[in-house]
């Protein structure tokens, strides 16, 4: 501030280091070559940085010493203590990053080729979900007499209502809301905008949030951090916390506590209901037929009957 007001003297400038310089071209890549969103670059950027500081550490930055074995002993020190999830994330990361540096001639040898794959089966788990009644007791034990209480209903009702990703509840905006018409635009993957009614409950909880939650800024995005600086969510991990810290308050237990919980709820109850399968790939925005086909394998009751008439056929 003091150098803004030419109080205090200019900084001499730093030439940033050789890892900061290599993050800064491969985030140019991710940017300019693969035309990535600012949202989707953060998290190549950030396993990109963890792999050379760890490899290198406060050392030279000296790629042409890379090797295959420091590759998969990498991955192994990680996948120890972590779930599926990060795995995956992890390897795929890992390996775009070796890719680039392939690609630039940084590196003689592919080295991604030695990234070890994940084992994952198509369709081998049951997506995780909340029966409806542990989803009600979520909502009811958000506490609404806080501006941050306020904000945090809003956004768990939008994940439950209509089954929203978290990124697309980062990227909403106050002019995405057509409350004449009850209608709210969503922003999803691969910028797809689609256009959803806005449950009465939802509506309601948002109004609330902006009357008396919702600090003035002039940020034009719907839902702001509760602290400075004032401005939209920049991540869509933040919502998934929102939804855990909800979880722990309402007492409920569940392995998953990501946002997606509660659109893979919001699918299972509506099966239940007797909604078909196209019909809650509709809701749910799915590009393809393929994705929603996960649903099926939770509606025991169907599956049960399918099963008896092989059953009562054996000898």
């Amino acid at each position: 501030m003091l150098r803004e007001l030419g109080v205090s003297p200019p900084t001499k400038a730093e030439r940033p280091s050789i890892l900061k310089q290599l993050i800064g071209r491969y985030e140019h890549y991710l940017a300019v070559d693969r035309n990535l969103s600012p949202n989707s670059i953060a998290n190549p950027l950030r396993f990109a940085r963890r792999f050379l500081t760890e490899i290198f550490g406060r050392g030279r930055l000296k790629l042409s010493t890379l090797r295959a074995p420091d590759i998969t002993a990498y991955i192994q020190r990680h996948v120890r203590d972590h779930g599926p999830f990060f795995t995956r994330q992890l390897v795929s990361q890992t390996r775009c990053f070796l890719r680039y540096l392939h690609y630039k001639g940084l590196i003689d040898t592919d080295l991604s080729l030695a990234v070890p794959k994940v084992a994952r089966w198509r369709f081998s788990t049951l997506p995780k979900h909340l029966p409806a009644a542990q989803v009600r007791q979520v909502l009811q034990h958000c506490g609404r007499k806080t501006a941050m209480g306020r904000r945090d209903y809003a956004i768990l009702l939008l994940l439950a209502r209509l089954g929203l990703r978290a990124g697309e509840i980062v990227k909403l905006r106050l002019e995405d809301i057509n409350w004449d018409n009850a209608l709210i635009t969503v922003c999803g993957k691969g910028g797809d905008w689609a256009q959803l009614p806005l449950p009465a409950d939802a509506a309601n909880a948002i109004a609330q949030y902006l009357r008396h939650g919702r600090p003035q800024c002039d940020c034009r995005r719907l839902f702001i951090r509760d602290h400075a600086p004032l401005d939209g969510f920049r991540y869509s991990t933040a919502i998934s916390k929102i939804v855990q810290r909800a979880l722990e308050r309402a007492g409920v237990a569940s392995d998953r506590k990501g946002a997606h919980l509660l659109r893979h709820s919001l699918a299972t109850e509506m099966l239940r209901n007797g909604a078909s399968l196209d019909e809650i790939g509709e809701v749910l925005r799915h590009r393809s037929s393929d994705t929603t086909a996960i649903y099926a394998k939770v509606d025991l009751a169907a599956l049960r009957a399918l099963a008896l008439p092989w059953i009562g056929g054996c000898p």
